[in-house]
Parts: structure tokens; C-alpha cells; sequence
């Protein structure tokens, strides 16, 4: 069950994120999932302003751990500048005694260029979902549908906190589900109504056909669901 946020915790939060703090950041300090601290700030700031704080404080984060990473790796170099191959080639033969390792001790660090170019990476397992055949879901979970019943489907690039995937994770199309009767409501606008699901594992069965309409995930309060 997503954790209830006190009016207090929902100014703290707000004004950290204003901020520069992240979502991870936040979810850690404040003891709930990255969903439960999105939704309010969606709540309070409107789905556009989030957007906009949410890549900056990416962004700025983004930059410290690249300053930060860069900063540990500085390394003192009491080396020749400018050394050439040839005053390399001339150092071992004035030092017989020197082996072919030691003549290319000057360079503290080698590059090595990643090798991803004829590697086929499509085939690997997407370890930010869990297989829906693994999932144990609660008793009851809950669903936003329009006014007809029809399903409510997203891309999931429409939801920032998963934006860290690939592009064509982020192309996939979801239907989302929640855990909590509350949240459910908070989620619905006029033109929509919340439905109550009494045997989540439907959704193993129907997998199938969601497939078959383009749907390949599932979104809950802490999980994304591959079908």
C-alpha cells in the first residue's frame, strides 16, 4: 500500500525538489516509492511545471556525478610532457635493463573505446521490469478507464520517473493499475471513473490479448510489469 504523505511532508517535498533535489533523492528521504512523490508534485505543479523541474534536477545531477567522477580520477603526472615514440625507443636502449613494460609507464591511463558497435544488445533481459509471471499481486487492485470502459493507455515516456530506459522502452504502450483505492481516485479526472479488479491475476490470463493490441507493460505503485 503507497505511503500517505502528510501536508508538512507535501511542503518539504515541494520545496526540496524547487530545489535541484531528484526524485530518487527524495524517495529516499522521505521513506516511499519515486511514484508516491511524482504523483503529488504532479498533483501540486501541474503535469507541465513538474516536467520542466523534473530534467532540470536531472540534468544538474547528471553534471555533479560527471564533475565528481572526474575530480577522483585526477591523477598527479610527474612525467616528460610531449614524449614522442622515438624518445620512448631511444630511453630503452640507453636502459637494456628495462623492459618493453616499463618504457610505456609514462601513460598513468589507457582509453579503451567500448565495444557495443557488433554486440546484439535488443536480446537482453530488461532488468527494470518484473515478468508477470512473477508478480504476486494484491487482492485487489484498481483501474482508471474512461466513462465507456475503455482502457486508458499511455506511452511509458509519459511517465518521467521511468525516463531512464531506452527509446524504445519509452515507445511502449501501458495500462497502469494501482493498489490503493485513494490513489485511484486522486488519479481520476470528470471524464474518467475508477474500477475495482477482485482477481488481479486476470491480468496473466488476457496477457495475451493486451499484446495483441500493442500493450507490453504494466505499471503499479512500485513494479513495471512485463507481459
Amino acid at each position: 500500500m503507497a505511503k500517505r504523505l502528510s501536508v508538512k511532508q507535501k511542503e518539504d517535498i515541494l520545496s526540496s525538489f524547487a530545489d535541484g533535489k531528484t526524485i530518487d533523492v527524495l524517495s529516499n528521504e522521505f521513506s516511499c516509492s519515486k511514484l508516491t512523490i511524482s504523483r503529488n508534485l504532479k498533483k501540486i505543479l501541474g503535469e507541465k511545471e513538474y516536467k520542466k523541474l523534473f530534467i532540470r534536477n536531472e540534468s544538474k545531477n547528471y553534471s555533479l556525478i560527471k564533475k565528481l567522477k572526474l575530480g577522483n580520477n585526477k591523477v598527479k603526472d610527474d612525467s616528460p610532457k610531449d614524449l614522442t615514440h622515438k624518445d620512448i625507443f631511444n630511453k630503452k636502449e640507453l636502459n637494456n635493463d628495462e623492459t618493453l613494460d616499463d618504457s610505456f609507464q609514462f601513460t598513468p591511463f589507457t582509453e579503451i573505446i567500448p565495444l557495443d558497435q557488433e554486440i546484439d544488445n535488443v536480446p537482453q533481459k530488461d532488468l527494470s521490469s518484473v515478468p508477470i509471471s512473477d508478480m504476486e499481486f494484491p487482492k485487489i487492485v484498481y483501474m482508471v478507464v474512461d466513462k465507456t470502459i475503455e482502457l486508458e493507455t499511455k506511452l511509458l515516456k509519459d511517465y518521467p520517473e521511468w525516463h531512464f530506459l531506452s527509446t524504445s522502452d519509452l515507445n511502449r504502450k501501458t495500462i497502469e493499475i494501482y493498489f490503493d483505492l485513494k490513489i485511484a481516485k486522486r488519479c481520476c479526472n470528470k471524464d474518467q471513473k475508477v474500477i475495482k479488479v477482485p482477481n488481479p491475476n486476470v491480468f496473466k490470463i488476457v496477457a495475451p490479448i493486451l499484446i495483441s493490441r500493442g500493450i507490453s507493460r504494466i505499471i503499479s505503485d512500485k513494479n513495471l510489469i512485463a507481459l
